[in-house]
């Protein structure tokens, strides 16, 4: 209950102070390439329960056909925006509307898309019984996963037998030991890694 009252709070102050941005951000995506301004992708939250994530749009449009994984910034699909957006992270910022609307948390295991969690082992499979977040321990140890998988020979393998098992480890880690002052250390960590 805490933890829910938290997110509310924090996502619709988070939404006002971030509005300027909001504003920016959007006229700058609608005037630099073809397309909307919000990229919406199908993502596993708590209990099996598929949900429409939101980010700003930072790839070129339709580039998800191509497929899921993004290899760092040089990944040709990435708009000129789009990588300043990804590497200060503000591309997560309209998923503060997910928060609200209670398909995510603000700190929780980070939702995968259906394809990945149909890979899980019945033990990953307990990250489900929790919201998903927008930062958890896995995203502060892999804040640089795109710059991994743009150096690796094969991103998909390297994602799926290597990347994703130790970010379920991490995720299985946060839930068995998660607190509210945990979570806001976790936030600190978070816009540390960033800033850094």
């Amino acid at each position: 209950m805490i933890k829910r009252l938290f997110d509310i709070t924090s996502s619709i102050l988070g939404l006002i102070l971030f509005s300027p941005f909001f504003v920016v951000i959007s006229l700058v995506i609608l005037l630099s390439s073809k397309g909307g301004i919000f990229y919406r992708q199908i993502r596993v939250g708590k209990n099996q329960e598929e949900f429409e994530l939101l980010k700003f749009r930072s790839m070129k449009q339709g580039s998800d056909k191509a497929g899921q994984i993004t290899v760092g910034n040089n990944d040709s699909r990435i708009t000129g925006i789009g990588k300043v957006l990804r590497k200060l992270k503000l591309d997560e910022i309209p998923q503060l509307i997910n928060v609200i609307k209670g398909d995510m948390s603000i700190v929780g295991p980070r939702p995968e898309v259906p394809k990945y969690v149909n890979l899980y082992t019945k033990a990953q499979l307990k990250v489900l019984t929790v919201r998903p977040g927008l930062t958890d321990l896995a995203s502060i140890e892999y804040i640089n996963e795109n710059e991994i998988l743009g150096n690796s020979e094969n991103p998909e393998e390297e994602y799926v037998n290597e990347i994703m098992p130790k970010k379920l480890t991490l995720n299985l880690q946060y839930i068995e030991s998660q607190s509210f002052f945990g979570d806001v250390g976790l936030i600190f960590k978070t816009f540390g890694k960033i800033l850094r």
